[in-house]
């Protein structure tokens, strides 16, 4: 301060010192003369400064700070330092927005910024693709009329925002929206949307699930404890009795098979139970394959098996024989009196393994495919009851292949039939040469079973179109 005051004051003396000198020699007029003409300029020249810091101000965020001259030389350099650390505050605090927006980006979740009054201030792009919202030209506008679902809008209106609301997307159908409201700050809000589609679906399965196999266990215990009560209470012939508990024992068989493919399920989702891998002939499996298919079959139906190509595979064999077994069993289930059930191995162009079951049953109908290995699903529940299945047979399949990193793949027409085929790796498939020349394993080579019908003697089978397709 005394610095600015030593350099302020030094124009003054010298104007006041040349005024004294020209009053004694020249004499008052021309004193006073000089003594306006000092004032004139000391005003001009902070009058120029004055104007200086005048035009700085009307556009300080992005003009320099002017240079100064004397006592404003001090005044422009505090200003300069005043404004470099601003900028320093506005460049840290524009990396702090900047930071805080990419992790915004990268957040799973959607995030809208709302104001007091609900406009939209600010939106990720995850919240722009769920919501629908326009970067641009949704900013500032009310998220009611941009959200429109009901529930939404009763869950804003209510003020209890604890727990989010599920929505359907109005932007891609059959998805699911968690919302929730989270305010902070004095008057602000945060939106944020989480796509909830597979949890939901995950808690749908959970609810079927259990009341699935509630039901499949409920109808058994019922007969079993309706005919327990009835040999308890009647007496009853002979015949009778045996009949009655014959009734009972397959219920008990029906159960039993229920807990075998549950525990079968439970163990190949777990993830504590090892994939146990060896090197086997598939040829010798699909002969077992065949053969239980002939016994379930018991002469209804003519089961054709053709391989075109011997093999090893690399995988477990108990595993993979419950999975191709589901498959023909299914297929022996849902064909009536009189069809044809076709087994079909080779190993293709690319070395991959392939095992179809065709068979000319009843077929389904596209919409179901994609749900086929869903626990308990069933296309028609009476048809599937008469059945004797437990509806978890495609759901192991499933997770056998999963296990092997392979496939499955659904073709169906309805009335026509149906044709499921698994394609394992190449890398777990070894192609051995035939011992029959090269040639499919039919009746007539050393892979037939005593009896069995060749490939080629099986009915023509319509060739299913594809519809869809589960792995």
């Amino acid at each position: 301060m005394k610095a600015e005051f030593r350099q302020g004051i030094i124009a003054p003396c010298i104007v006041a010192g040349l005024t004294l000198l020209t009053w004694i020699v020249v004499g008052p007029a021309w004193a006073l003369g000089v003594l306006a003409l000092g004032a004139a300029g000391i005003i001009a020249f902070h009058l120029y400064h004055l104007h200086l810091l005048a035009e700085w101000a009307r556009d300080s965020s992005h003009a320099a700070v002017p240079e100064g001259r004397g006592t404003w030389t001090d005044v422009f350099a505090a200003i300069y330092k005043h404004v470099r650390v601003r900028l320093a505050y506005e460049r840290d605090l524009r990396h702090i927005i900047e930071r805080f927006r990419l992790a915004a980006e990268a957040l799973p979740d959607g995030i809208v910024v709302l104001d007091r009054n609900n406009r939209i201030e600010w939106a990720n792009a995850r919240a722009v693709a769920q919501l629908g919202l326009d970067p641009k030209q949704d900013i500032a506008q009310p998220v009611v009329n941009l959200v429109r679902q009901p529930e939404f809008l009763r869950y804003l209106e209510a003020g209890d925002w604890g727990e989010s609301v599920v929505v359907p997307s109005s932007r891609a159908a059959g998805r699911s929206l968690a919302l929730q409201l989270v305010p902070y700050a004095v008057d602000k809000k945060l939106l944020m949307s989480r796509d909830v589609t597979e949890v939901e679906a995950v808690a749908r399965m959970r609810r079927d699930f259990i009341a699935n196999v509630s039901h499949e266990l409920k109808t058994p215990l019922t007969v079993v404890s309706g005919f327990l009560e009835t040999l308890q209470d009647l007496e009853l012939e002979p015949r009778q009795r045996v009949r009655y508990i014959g009734l009972m024992a397959d219920q008990a068989t029906s159960m039993q098979r229920l807990v075998d493919d549950l525990l079968t399920l439970s163990a190949l989702e777990s993830d504590q139970d090892a994939l146990v891998e060896a090197e086997f002939d598939v040829v010798p499996l699909l002969l077992e394959i065949s053969a239980d298919a002939k016994a379930l079959s018991a002469g209804r139906h003519l089961v054709a098996l053709d391989i075109a190509c011997p093999a090893m595979v690399a995988g477990s064999r108990d595993e993979l024989s419950s999975a191709f077994g589901n498959l023909v069993s299914n297929a022996i289930r849902y064909t009536t009196n009189g069809g044809t059930i076709t087994l079909d191995w080779r190993v293709d162009e690319d070395g991959r393994g392939v095992f179809s079951v065709t068979d000319t049953g009843i077929g389904i109908a596209p919409e179901h495919i994609p749900r086929l290995t869903e626990r308990f699903y069933r296309v028609d529940r009476s048809r599937s009851r008469e059945t004797g299945g437990t509806g978890l047979g495609l759901a192991i399949v499933k997770h056998v292949l999963l296990r092997h990193q392979a496939e499955l793949d659904v073709m169906s027409e309805l009335a026509r039939g149906s044709t499921f085929t698994v394609n394992l790796p190449a890398r777990r498939v070894r192609r051995m040469e035939s011992s029959a020349g090269g040639e499919a394993a039919t009746a007539n080579s050393p892979y037939a079973q005593p009896g069995a019908a060749p490939a080629t003697a099986a009915p023509e089978v319509p060739a299913p179109s594809p519809s869809a397709t589960s792995s």
